[in-house]
C-alpha cells in the first residue's frame, strides 16, 4: 500500500503503522471518500466530520449490543420460565390445611387478613397472644416440593417456598415467612401435615406470627408482603376453605 501524508486519506498510516482505516473501521466508506476527494475543505471541518462519524458509529455498535444483550436476558428468563419441574404423582396436593394448629387453626386467628393494609398474605397469631407462639410448629398445607427454605434477610428472615399441583393440573406455590427455625431442606418432597418449621419473630423485629401467602403464579420474587397489587397472589384463606 501506498502511504499518504494526507491525514484523512485511507493509505495515510500512522506513526504506530495503523491506517486510517484500522483506526476508523467503524466509519461508512461514503464518509471516507468524501474526505479523501475533497482535499480544500478546511481541516477543522475535516476533523468535525470525522469525529461526528466515530461518534454515530460507536453509539449504534453500542445500541446494538444493549439491543442483543435484552435479547439474551429475555432468553435466559424465558428458558427459566419454561423449566417445569417433573412433579411426583405421589405427592398430588389433594386437601389443604392451614399452616398453624393443624388442621383448622385451633388456638390462632388471622390477625391480619389477605388485603388488611395491603397485606399480601395471612399473619397468623395465638390467641394467647404476643410471643407465646414463638417455636410453635408450622405445618406444610398439602403435599408439595420445598423449591426454597432459606434466610431472605431483612424484613423476612426465614422463608420456606413449597410447590403444590393439584389434581386439576393447576400448580400454586405456599409461602412461610419469618421462621424462627426451618426443618426442611430444598427438593425435598414433604406431605400435607408435615412440620416443616417453627414460628419467629426475625430476631426481635416483630411480636411472633407466621406470615403466610399462596401464590397461583410460580415466577413471582420474594416480593415485600404488602401492595394492592394482588395479580399472582391468592386469598389464603379462603382458597384453603374452598379446597378441604
Amino acid at each position: 500500500m501506498v502511504k499518504s501524508n494526507c491525514l484523512f486519506s485511507p493509505t495515510y498510516e500512522s506513526p504506530r503503522g495503523l491506517s486510517i482505516c484500522d483506526l476508523f473501521a467503524k466509519f461508512s466508506v461514503e464518509t471516507l471518500n468524501v474526505l479523501y476527494k475533497t482535499p480544500k475543505m478546511n481541516q477543522r471541518t475535516q476533523i468535525f466530520i470525522i469525529l461526528t462519524s466515530l461518534f454515530f458509529s460507536c453509539k449504534q455498535e453500542s445500541n446494538k449490543q444493549v439491543v442483543e444483550n435484552k435479547t439474551n436476558a429475555e432468553n435466559e428468563i424465558t428458558i427459566v420460565k419454561k423449566t417445569e419441574l417433573v412433579y411426583d404423582i405421589n405427592f398430588i396436593s389433594n386437601s389443604f390445611d392451614f399452616p398453624v394448629g393443624k388442621p383448622d387453626a385451633n388456638g390462632y386467628y388471622n390477625a391480619q387478613k389477605f388485603q388488611e393494609n395491603m397485606h399480601l398474605g395471612d399473619d397468623w397469631n395465638a390467641v394467647t397472644g404476643g410471643n407465646s407462639d414463638l417455636g410453635d410448629p408450622i405445618y406444610s398445607v398439602a403435599n408439595g416440593y420445598v423449591k426454597y427454605a432459606q434466610d431472605y434477610g431483612s424484613g423476612w428472615g426465614n422463608v420456606i417456598r413449597v410447590i403444590h399441583k393439584m389434581q386439576n393440573g393447576k400448580m400454586i406455590e405456599s409461602l412461610y415467612a419469618h421462621c424462627d427455625t426451618i426443618i426442611v431442606k430444598e427438593k425435598q418432597w414433604i406431605k400435607r401435615g408435615m412440620k416443616i418449621g417453627t414460628i419467629g419473630n426475625v430476631d426481635g423485629q416483630y411480636l411472633a406470627h407466621l406470615h403466610f401467602e399462596l401464590r397461583e403464579d410460580l415466577d413471582l420474587p420474594i416480593g415485600y408482603g404488602y401492595s394492592d397489587i394482588t395479580t399472582g397472589y391468592l386469598d389464603p384463606s379462603k382458597f384453603i376453605k374452598e379446597n378441604r
